[in-house]
């Protein structure tokens, strides 16, 4: 990657809702080995079950959080779009995706790998602190999301 582009995404990162008013500095440790990818519609962006290495930062588009079982259609439980993050199990062993993630629009995101994040987090406590403050909302709607879902299902 060229200074330029990661010039450009530590850019994006620090604009993005979600890493506003963080340490310049702690936003480009978080950015070390951050690509920018893009995906298709129905392009899946995470499997369920398989390893989770990766917090997505959403920049556009559309992406439709699933569940399922083998005898029953996909459910979407949650939809993510721009200025929000996706993926949380790089946080947690034995980080496996809990939820396939499919693009439902063009998305362009930035990928952030969870190894880095972990030791940024670890070895940065204050700001670490911070940022778990703001990740424990998307995780608390991710199962609020899932409950309603779960309630819709079986009617209660």
């Amino acid at each position: 990657m060229t200074p330029a582009t990661e010039a450009k995404i530590v850019e994006e990162v620090a604009r993005h809702p979600f890493f506003h008013g963080f340490d310049a500095a702690f936003v480009e440790g978080m950015c070390a080995k951050a690509v920018e990818h893009r995906y298709a519609v129905e392009e899946m962006l995470a499997v369920e079950g398989t390893p989770a290495e990766i917090l997505y930062v959403v920049l556009e588009g559309k992406v439709a959080l699933e569940v399922g079982a083998s005898d029953r259609p996909r459910l979407t439980v949650q939809t993510v779009g721009p200025g929000e993050v996706l993926g949380w199990s790089w946080l947690v062993p034995p980080h496996h995706w809990r939820f396939d993630a499919r693009a439902v629009k063009p998305t362009r995101v930035v990928v952030l790998d969870g190894g880095v994040l972990r030791h940024i987090l670890s070895t940065h406590p204050k700001w670490g602190y911070q940022f778990m403050v703001r990740f424990m909302p998307v995780l608390a709607e991710r199962l609020e999301n899932t409950r309603v879902q779960l309630l819709d299902i079986h009617g209660r």
